[in-house]
């Protein structure tokens, strides 16, 4: 079972994710758990017991992490449960991605064509989306660039 110290900070990782990304409090406390659990694979019913929650919340909670690739599943041949871990592929800066600003650029776009002619706020607001979006498809690149030099010095 976690300690205080470990539920204070399961909360905060709960309470992050759920302010920043809107994921549902229980599947921020799942990620944050498997950041810090001994062993680092846990099963549905280990992740229950420790967070204190249902199954049924920790399944909910594990496939909404593994649509967004921050967690696996794996079952042993023979076994009759999963085990969940952290997917070792969770940092890998896929956010980096200029095609997929690119694409957002381009739909602000559209939007735009669809849009009466004229000034208006949200013209407007759609006008600074595209831009910010071109802005980073430009960076993303340059940036990733920087991430593997300063990756490669880690220790």
């Amino acid at each position: 079972m976690p300690t205080p110290e470990e539920y204070a900070f399961l909360d905060r990782v709960a309470d992050f994710y759920a302010r920043e990304y809107r994921f549902p409090p229980v599947a921020g406390r799942v990620l944050g758990y498997l950041l810090i659990c001994s062993p680092p694979e846990q099963s549905i019913a280990e992740l229950a017991e420790a967070l204190l929650a249902s199954r049924s919340a920790i399944t909910g909670a594990v496939t909404h992490l593994a649509g967004y690739g921050a967690v696996v599943r794996t079952r042993s041949a023979g076994q009759r449960m999963d085990h969940v871990t952290l997917d070792p592929r969770v940092l890998d800066p896929t956010g980096f991605a200029a095609t997929t600003y690119q694409q957002q650029a381009a739909l602000a776009r559209e939007a735009l064509a669809l849009l009466a002619e004229g000034p208006s706020p949200r013209r407007s607001m759609i006008e600074e989306g595209a831009a910010f979006y071109d802005f980073l498809a430009e960076r993303m690149p340059a940036l990733l660039d920087e991430w593997h030099d300063r990756r490669k010095n880690l220790p």
